[in-house]
């Protein structure tokens, strides 16, 4: 089974995300319209896969396929590293994207400005290291996912576009636990399922 290691997002962010997914949707219909609609005869519609609201998370560590009987092992170790923190504050803020000039994920940061954050993950990152999981050799940058591009003119237009929000403020949410999830793929995109959780101290 496909595992990762996330910190929950509050209700209250959530609602606030899936305001701002809607307000880009909006602005992208009205920046090229004929790339939207499929219905536009000889047009490719924009290929765009939107997180739905309600799974947003903040992953920490992704460990990828796991076997079954690793997953006490894993458990342990997020439950030691959690009884080492304590919970912290977190801002989301200002959105950005991976890819260049085509995007190929538009996201908006959480955490940037947190070092509670860092060293949890980097307390995280270690103890996987330990069980055989190495180190991600790229910085951690905490981020919440909004949307996933496969068309490139849709990249390019996001990008664009996603210039006008990178002083949003979407607001501030406690961080007090961490969680273990379990991600299927299915047709219909990534199914998560959690498995496990503990509070930070």
């Amino acid at each position: 089974m496909r595992c990762f290691i996330a910190i929950d997002v509050s209700k209250k962010i959530k609602s606030e995300i899936a305001n701002l997914q809607q307000k880009l949707q909006e602005q992208l219909r009205v920046s090229n319209p004929e790339h939207v609609l499929s219905k536009v005869e000889g047009i490719k519609p924009y290929t765009i896969n939107w997180v739905e609201s309600g799974s947003i998370h903040l992953t920490l560590n992704f460990l990828g396929e796991v076997q079954d009987k690793l997953l006490g092992q894993i458990c342990n170790a997020v439950k030691e590293v959690a009884n080492r923190h304590k919970n912290f504050y977190m801002d989301v803020e200002s959105v950005g994207s991976f890819g260049g000039k085509s995007a190929k994920v538009l996201w908006v940061a959480a955490g940037e400005k947190s070092p509670e954050l860092l060293e949890l993950q980097n307390d995280l990152a270690e103890q996987f290291a330990m069980l055989g999981w190495p180190k991600e050799a790229r910085k951690f940058a905490g981020h919440l996912t909004l949307c996933r591009i496969k068309n490139s003119a849709a990249g390019i237009e996001l990008a664009k576009i996603s210039e006008n929000y990178k002083q949003s403020k979407l607001g501030t949410f406690l961080a007090n636990s961490v969680s273990i999830y379990q991600s299927q793929l299915t047709s219909g995109g990534a199914v998560y399922n959690m498995l496990a959780s503990y509070k930070l101290s």
